[in-house]
């Protein structure tokens, strides 16, 4: 490998974004956040680096394995990377707006990075682009959140979307109810994540039958609520079951033809999760459009319930961005003559130097029109027009 070939290498995960792929990511970004804003959330925009303590603290902690530390050589104090927008977004919720309006609903963009990839998301470093509502326990709020998420992406383009509901505590109340804790409980939260149904048979000891319905409940929206329907379940699992039904309830009336499933066992990803939490799917891409759900907000457990939307996947989800129009301004070309033409809505490349072609000049730039007097003419003959 030669040393240019060397220094063009970059880490696993991490890659350039070029022309016109970055330029079109940002546009996609751009139609997110204004969806959101449209809905009433405000954008911040916290820093990529925090201190170690604050970033990783409570909820945090499930994200502490993804996240990338260094040393600040200023303070001397370990910082971290955020791996995750969420919870910078929790974290200025309930400290800088502490006193602000309730409920708060707050958007971002912004680039994260991860220890590792993932098998459907090999990328390391990726945009997020999202919304929270601090403030609000409201089954309401779930609703918003989630008609929200599928609203951005379809205004972007994203087609064929389906939305993976999921109860990541319905287990655990399951199982504190029934007495049921420690090796078992692992046992039984690990068979269910395999969705291996004979692990649970084995592990799951008097609520196994019950754990075998919870498991084959999995499905479209109106079998899975069927199924849930006819299980009797203790008191602190039931109030997740009737949440689910409000929410869905909502999501209809919002959004009727959206395509639902629900998984009431589905754990991994969700391990911050304290409700209900949901997964966003485009049929035929690889890797989620997006994931969110209930969580407690800062040291004193704000309820809290918002989504991220995962650039890398949305992207896959889009077109190839196709090179636009661009107008090539011959050497000397005065000045108001190229600005006459970016206010007709031309993208303009000048000539830096005198051409002895600068027809073949501007194809060489990769320009589709060429100015002529006053006019845009196609490069090949006929006289083009603004855009």
């Amino acid at each position: 490998m030669n040393e240019a070939a060397r220094k063009a290498l970059l880490p696993d995960g991490l890659r350039d974004v070029l022309p016109p792929h970055a330029a079109h990511e940002a546009s996609v970004v751009s139609g997110l956040v204004a969806t959101f804003a449209a809905r009433g959330f405000e954008r911040v925009a916290p820093p990529l680096v925090e201190f170690e303590d604050s970033l990783l603290d409570g909820a945090g902690q499930a994200m502490a394995t993804g996240t990338f530390r260094l040393m600040d050589p200023v303070s001397q104090r370990m910082m971290g990377v955020r791996a995750d927008m969420t919870l910078q977004i929790a974290r200025i919720a309930t400290t800088r707006l502490s006193r602000a309006p309730r409920p708060l609903r707050l958007a971002y963009a912004g680039n994260v990075l991860r220890v590792k990839g993932t098998q459907l998301r090999p990328e390391r470093q990726f945009v997020q682009a999202g919304v929270e509502i601090v403030g609000s326990d409201a089954p309401e709020a779930d609703a918003e959140i989630i008609l929200l998420a599928v609203e951005a992406l379809e205004r972007v383009g994203v087609r064929r979307l389906s939305v993976d509901i999921n109860l990541p505590t319905l287990v655990p109340a399951l199982c504190r109810a029934m007495g049921v804790e420690g090796e078992t409980h692992a046992a039984i939260r690990s068979a269910l994540d395999r969705k291996d149904a004979a692990e649970v048979a084995a592990v799951g000891g008097e609520i196994a039958p019950l754990l075998g319905a919870l498991l084959r409940a999995a499905g479209p929206v109106d079998s899975a609520l069927k199924a849930l329907a006819a299980l009797d379940l203790p008191a602190a699992a039931a109030v997740e079951r009737t949440r689910l039904n409000q929410i869905v309830r909502l999501l209809r009336e919002g959004a009727p033809n959206m395509t639902l499933t629900v998984d009431p066992v589905e754990h991994r990803g969700f391990e911050y999760q304290t409700g209900l939490s949901f997964t966003v799917f485009a049929r035929g891409v690889r890797g989620e459009m997006g994931r969110g759900g209930r969580y407690h907000a800062g040291r004193k457990g704000e309820p809290a319930t918002g989504f991220s939307l995962f650039l890398d996947s949305v992207l896959r989800a889009l077109p190839q961005p196709v090179a636009g129009d661009r107008l090539y301004l011959p050497f000397g070309t005065p000045p108001a003559s190229g600005d006459a033409m970016r206010r007709a809505g031309w993208v303009t490349v000048a000539g830096l130097a005198s051409e002895t072609s600068p027809a073949a000049e501007a194809r060489r730039l990769g320009c589709t029109h060429i100015l002529s007097g006053d006019i845009a003419a196609e490069l090949g003959g006929e006289a083009g027009s603004a855009n």
